[in-house]
């Protein structure tokens, strides 16, 4: 077995509960950087063999298969319960809907956590060093195991009901991945705002943007962004500033008509780069001026042009 397939996964993403101190908004339909949360959360985990959302279905960015715990609002515990049995892979990933700055890296991250050792899951801490059993990757034997441990002591329909996460997580064992950026939540609409001012700052809006534009439009493609900014860039200076969009969509195009993928885009990049640095020599060549004569210069294969108006 590859260390790939080894780390293939299933998701189980609760997106239920009342939002209580979100004043019972939609929590999981609130938009963070243009994007409603569980569609960021998705994102997060579009590699997965089957994504659950335990929650009533809803319109989402991308396909995932439904469950719905019993009863509704029966809590975290019944809804992984109900989650976990559309899963068959033998790694679960268990994510919140309500988590903005959660990424693919992230939950590679936790699955390498939990394939390097003999623990049963690998969860994410916060910036106070608290344990976030609902960004975490877990070996679905042991959930199943511990489920059932829990079932049985109650030993009543609805024994999950209402049962915290704790109860679940003290039967496990669990190593730590420190990450407060990826751990953060929104349960709070201050929470909210501090995660869309936080996409919007300089150092973190443009990936953002262009995370929020591939997963619109469906695109899966990842490439080299600083190559298309250079473009953009040499365009702009050495023909004229709209040439920069319209020069990288045309780019983009030509990767799209050959079927390519990266390296396409950057061959692409790498022509069109090229052509906009010789009109830069152009511009050069002919705005220099003459030495001895102080006269706009002629490009060496320049012909002139006869025309009284030229």
């Amino acid at each position: 077995m590859t260390v790939y397939e080894s780390l293939a996964y299933d998701a189980v993403v609760l997106a239920g509960g009342a939002a209580r101190r979100l004043g019972g908004a939609d929590k999981p339909g609130v938009r963070v950087g243009g994007r409603a949360l569980l569609d960021r959360v998705l994102a997060a985990c579009a590699d997965a063999r089957t994504t659950v959302v335990v929650a009533e279905a809803r319109p989402t960015a991308r396909p995932v298969r439904w469950a719905r715990e019993e009863p509704p609002g029966a809590g975290p515990l019944a809804a992984l319960d109900a989650g976990l049995r559309h899963t068959t892979a033998d790694h679960v990933v268990v994510l919140s809907a309500d988590l903005p700055f959660l990424r693919p890296a992230t939950v590679r991250r936790l699955l390498s956590a939990l394939h390097a050792g003999e623990a049963d899951g690998a969860l994410l801490t916060d910036a106070d060093g608290r344990d976030q059993p609902l960004v975490a990757a877990y070996r679905a034997h042991a959930l199943r195991r511990a489920l059932t441990a829990l079932t049985e002591d109650r030993a009543a329909h609805g024994a999950l009901t209402g049962l915290p996460l704790r109860r679940l997580t003290a039967a496990l064992g669990l190593v730590r991945v420190p990450d407060h950026v990826a751990s953060f939540d929104c349960d709070t609409w201050d929470d909210i705002a501090t995660a869309r001012a936080r996409i919007r700052e300089h150092g973190h809006v443009l990936d953002e943007w262009i995370s929020a534009v591939k997963d619109e439009l469906g695109i899966e493609l990842d490439v080299d962004i600083r190559a298309l900014l250079d473009l953009a860039r040499e365009a702009a200076h050495g023909v004229d500033r709209p040439a920069a969009p319209l020069t990288t969509f045309l780019v983009g195009y030509a990767a799209a008509q050959g079927r390519g993928g990266p390296e396409a885009v950057a061959e692409a990049s790498r022509k069109a780069a090229a052509l906009a640095l010789r009109w830069a020599e152009e511009r050069a060549a002919d705005t220099a001026k003459t030495p001895g004569t102080g006269k706009p210069g002629v490009a060496p294969d320049a012909t002139p042009d006869p025309r009284p108006d030229a």
